[in-house]
């Protein structure tokens, strides 16, 4: 991908660039994936599977995911964040399109195994990319990204869904997506920082002056548990929104695939709003309100289930979690006594249990009790999300744009 270049301090054209270009990053990460989503339904009938083996199948992504991502900062030293990051998107639209064509379950299970191993890898690499533009902006920017990550998603899914509405078939439809994504992050590449990526981190200033203690590993491990509980809620709408909607409330395939764009519509949304309220409010404030919203919106849409009413209720989940981990994210990258990138790398690998634990606890219980049981994870983890948000910075500033 061409020789290092030498780091110098960016001027604001290449910084802009460079925003841009992550974004880019964010982006396709989004779409590549999500393109899949609506297909899951009409995978799970071709290869005839139990709502048990379908959430086993689903959960080889996260147990990929989990294998790969501590290889994310060796990776990341060595390659660059940036690399790494265009590296690992190709590598998630490849093996997401043979999960597409997947003639059994375990082919199915294998390349989703892959694709989620690209993916451990590839969200740390961007997200400590993102961190790093965001250190010489000199203010947040980090839930502005994950907000483009959510336009990915959300177009992702549209795309799914368009392809479904025109009879395209799965290897066509999801080659091109592949394709598609591998050129846009291809053309970013050539605008990202360059150089290494802990220039300016907190962490790396601060090397040599002790190792993190007891209290730093609480806090660690309280953010990963936020982290998982934002996760679980994220692949409650992946996972089983289109077929809750689908299968226990009658809605029309074309109608279900709203829940799953409700879920990132709105986690879109509070991202693009995110950084300010944030800067506002503080992190600590903005997540506990959050997470009340999810428990109180999905709690009453199982309570009293109706196809609208379910739809808003997957938008609410979405919106209470919309800035849980990125907050996590950044407030980890900053734990003092850690190497620079290693509180994001562990946060980000141990986040995988929530993508990994979810769609298998949903799926016994809802093969024992029905679907609806099952969803009541997501409100249960809006309670988490209150209890534990004050591990988060209680801190706040405005911020010029």
């Amino acid at each position: 991908m061409g020789a290092d270049r030498t780091q110098t301090e960016p001027d604001r054209a290449q910084t802009r660039r460079a925003r841009v270009a992550v974004a880019a990053l964010f982006l396709t990460n989004g779409a590549v994936f999500a393109n899949i989503l609506p297909r899951y339904p009409e995978i799970k009938s071709d290869l005839g599977l139990s709502n048990s083996a379908y959430g086993a199948a689903v959960a080889a992504f996260s147990v990929g995911a989990l294998a790969a991502g501590l290889t994310a900062a060796a990776l990341i030293r060595r390659y660059r964040s940036s690399r790494v990051a265009v590296v690992g998107t190709i590598g998630i639209g490849v093996f997401v399109l043979v999960a597409g064509v997947a003639t059994s379950p375990a082919m199915l299970a294998g390349a989703l195994f892959v694709a989620g191993a690209c993916d451990s890898v590839t969200d740390v690499a961007q997200n400590a990319h993102g961190l790093r533009v965001q250190r010489i902006y000199r203010r947040s920017i980090i839930n502005s990204l994950h907000a483009v990550w959510a336009a990915g998603a959300i177009l992702g899914g549209l795309m799914g869904g368009a392809a479904i509405a025109l009879g395209i078939s799965r290897a066509v439809h999801l080659g091109v997506a592949g394709a598609l994504c591998s050129a846009v992050v291809l053309v970013a590449y050539r605008h990202l920082l360059p150089g290494a990526d802990d220039d300016g981190h907190p962490a790396a200033q601060e090397s040599g002056r002790g190792r993190a203690g007891v209290a730093v590993y609480a806090t660690l491990l309280a953010l990963v548990v936020l982290a998982v509980a934002g996760a679980t809620v994220e692949d409650a709408g992946n996972t089983w929104a289109i077929l809750y909607l689908r299968d226990s409330l009658d809605a029309p395939a074309a109608l279900a695939v709203s829940g799953y764009i409700a879920v990132v519509g709105s986690i879109f949304v509070g991202r693009l709003v995110g950084d300010r309220l944030v800067d506002r409010f503080g992190e600590r404030a903005v997540v506990r309100a959050g997470g009340a919203v999810t428990a109180l919106g999905m709690g009453l849409a199982l309570a009293f289930p109706s196809v609208p009413g379910t739809i808003a209720g997957f938008a609410l989940a979405g919106l209470g979690v919309a800035v849980v981990i990125p907050s996590a994210m950044h407030a980890a990258d900053q734990l003092p006594g850690l190497r620079p990138g290693s509180g994001l790398t562990i946060l980000t690998w141990l986040m995988r249990i929530g993508f990994f634990g979810a769609p298998l606890l949903v799926g016994v219980i809802a093969d024992a009790a029905g679907l609806r049981a099952g969803l009541l994870a997501v409100p249960a983890v809006g309670v988490v999300i209150v209890v534990l948000a004050g591990a988060l910075s209680a801190r706040h500033r405005r911020v010029r744009s």
